[in-house]
């Protein structure tokens, strides 16, 4: 680029990462001092980066572009990056990078953006229950701005082109059809498993386990028992009213309307209504505080469950190595519908859209298949 650039390292004895590296140059185009800089917790590492940063200039990457976050880089390549495409096929682009790419990625600098991390991320989206196309459209848009980071020089290839995650939606789609076979058998392996979960986390922190069991009996996604206020809860009737939920946006986390936009009730039962009388209690005179939080007072998502519990050695370890946070939720609903909950009261319960989503709970075992075929004889003979 021409540039002619400097290099300094400082000690800052006061921070966590005390070495401070730091590039500075003067813009061609407008005459100003422009700089940038990084935290490193040793010498070694300090001089590492301004070597980075000095050879990627000596190639001809803008120094200013070295340190940008995902977010503020396709907020200055996407014209480019997006190049060619018809309006058709822009807008479900551009709205997968703005609803999904930014929100799980955004932050991240665009150098330590990984295959590994881009996994994650897309098996992410599929776990939330994001559509095909919608995942197809969101990767893509990731894909087209990382592949200008690899023409600008900033990386040296595309680490959003995955591959595995279309048999990886089709596994779960598959599940979807069969979502009885997600379910925790019985109320003894919901409290072991939240036991466990409470017993792996640092602290011990009791509200892990408490979480999963409220998810469990009341049929809800994690984020909507982040999203509970004590207003919320009816404890006369034992009613819970869910209209919100916990979820991730640009600048973080929000809370919004449930999925499917509607309110919707949820009784309390028996056997969770101890542990939310004990949260009443606790939280009385605050009626927008939240029932359900992190030990510091943070909100749940499925991701913080899962890394604070350490969830996927927990499960594997009681033999649930399948078992996702969202089957809580299907957990539920299989239990009520084996109760004899009747299809259209199960279906307002769990805010289903269409009367199908909810009949696939409802599959009959074989008990329920011979006793129907008798029952047809006893009809037939009167």
């Amino acid at each position: 680029m021409g540039l002619s650039l400097s290099a300094d390292v400082e000690y800052r004895n006061d921070r966590l990462k005390p070495y401070r590296a730091r590039v500075r140059w003067v813009d061609p185009v407008d005459k100003r001092r422009r700089s940038i800089s990084e935290a490193a917790p040793d010498e070694d590492a300090a001089q590492k980066w301004i070597d980075e940063v000095m050879a990627a200039a000596a190639a001809g990457v803008d120094p200013a572009t070295f340190t940008m976050s995902l977010a503020e880089y396709g907020g200055c390549v996407m014209p480019l990056a997006m190049r060619g495409l018809e309006a058709k096929t822009l807008d479900p682009y551009l709205a997968g990078w703005r609803l999904r790419v930014v929100p799980s990625l955004g932050h991240l600098p665009v150098r330590r953006i990984t295959n590994g991390v881009v996994d994650r991320t897309v098996f992410g989206w599929i776990d939330e229950g994001h559509g095909r196309s919608t995942v197809k459209n969101s990767l893509a848009a990731l894909v087209r701005v990382m592949e200008q980071a690899v023409r600008d020089g900033l990386i040296g290839r595309n680490p959003a082109r995955i591959t595995g995650w279309q048999r990886q939606y089709r596994q779960a789609f598959d599940e979807l059809d069969d979502p009885r076979a997600l379910a925790l058998p019985d109320w003894a392996a919901l409290v072991k498993l939240a036991d466990a979960l409470v017993a792996r986390s640092a602290g011990r922190f009791a509200g892990w386990g408490e979480a999963v069991v409220f998810a469990a009996c009341t049929a809800a996604r994690i984020g909507e028992v982040s999203g509970v206020r004590v207003r919320d809860i009816d404890p006369g009737a034992w009613v819970w009213t869910v209209c919100r939920q916990t979820t991730p946006s640009p600048g973080g986390l929000v809370d919004k309307a449930t999925k499917g936009r509607c309110a919707r009730r949820v009784p309390l039962i028996e056997e969770v209504r101890p542990l939310v009388a004990r949260r009443l209690d606790k939280l009385q005179g605050r009626p927008d505080a939240r029932l359900f939080t992190g030990p510091r007072g943070g909100r749940l998502t499925t991701a913080v469950l899962r890394d604070a519990t350490h969830w996927d050695e927990v499960v594997t370890t009681l033999g649930f190595e399948s078992l996702r946070r969202h089957d809580l939720r299907h957990t539920g609903l299989t239990w009520m519908a084996d109760a004899g909950v009747p299809v259209h009261v199960l279906r307002l319960i769990a805010g289903h859209g269409s009367l199908t989503t909810t009949q696939r709970y409802l599959h009959p075992d074989l008990d329920a298949i011979v006793g129907a075929g008798a029952a047809l004889s006893v009809h037939l003979a009167k």
